[in-house]
């Protein structure tokens, strides 16, 4: 917490100078189609509205190939600077090594590119979130079931980093049995037929840890339907507020919270600060929310 209103009073700071540089900066986002990113980029354009820099947000929808396109598109705009959140850490290289061949920094944010030169990377640190839904299970279940992980989409970091913390974390508990592991891409009507599919050849299971709310949510359709409510918790990744709501319904045992709204002041923030001075990385404070602090 102390981090964090740390990292508020910085923002203050920078936001209370007058500017006359006026930048452009391009906002490459993997998705508006999740409340997730919707939030972050409204932080975005609250920082950039703040700093006096014009910011040009645009939606990849899930695709590499558009937003390989997009992101040639600024460079061809000579942009200042280019915030990246990749559909694809791999996918996106080619992107980020196009932007700096063209003298254009590039920070990422919530997802890392897994080459070029990035000169900020501005994330939550999701192998603890990971960690913390797989201890939060065990605690619930009292370290004995039968559990299921919904993946987001290969490739991503979030992706890889949220499984690698909850499968080191679960393994710690032998009483715990990982008995299906399957991509669902971050959507939540994938989350719905996976579940629905997984339910099929495993009825017996006790938890679901899925890696972002979305899937998470989906799920909670198919055990619904299942009438299994009771029988099941489900763990998602995000605090987006159906998520916070199904908390409160009592439907959804927990979520992983982000804090998308800073996260995007702070790529902005950052960018101003790159501009004109340098570059710092900032990990994001985590937080469980349950039953038992839902707000």
């Amino acid at each position: 917490m102390r981090k964090l209103l740390l990292t508020l009073l910085a923002l203050v700071l920078v936001f209370g100078v007058a500017f006359s540089a006026k930048y452009v900066v391009g906002l490459s986002l993997s998705t508006l189609n999740n409340p997730f990113f919707v939030t972050l980029r409204d932080g975005a354009v609250e920082a950039a509205e703040k700093l006096g820099i014009e910011l040009i947000v645009l939606d990849a929808q899930d695709n590499p190939a558009k937003q390989l396109n997009d992101i040639e598109d600024l460079i061809q705009k000579k942009v200042d600077l280019i915030i990246v959140n990749p559909t694809d850490s791999d996918a996106i290289v080619s992107a980020v090594e196009s932007a700096n061949e063209a003298g254009i920094p590039v920070i990422t944010v919530d997802r890392a590119s897994n080459g070029g030169k990035v000169v900020c990377h501005i994330a939550s640190d999701n192998v603890e979130g990971g960690r913390m839904a797989a201890r939060y299970i065990a605690k619930v279940l009292n370290g004995k079931g039968k559990v299921v992980e919904l993946v987001g989409i290969p490739g991503t970091s979030a992706a890889r980093d949220r499984g690698k913390g909850f499968e080191e974390e679960l393994a710690k508990y032998p009483g715990l049995q990982l008995v299906a592991k399957q991509t669902a891409n971050f959507n939540r009507a994938e989350g719905l037929t996976v579940m629905e599919n997984i339910l099929e050849a495993h009825p017996d299971i006790d938890a679901v840890f899925a890696q972002n709310d979305e899937m998470a949510l989906g799920a909670i359709e198919a055990i619904k339907a299942a009438g299994k409510l009771d029988d099941i918790i489900v763990v998602g990744f995000d605090a987006i507020p159906d998520a916070i709501e199904a908390i409160k319904k009592g439907e959804m045992e927990a979520t992983i919270a982000q804090q998308p709204y800073l996260m995007g002041q702070l790529a902005v923030t950052k960018a101003f600060e790159y501009l004109t001075t340098g570059t710092v990385f900032f990990p994001v404070e985590l937080k469980l929310v349950t039953t038992e602090n839902v707000e």
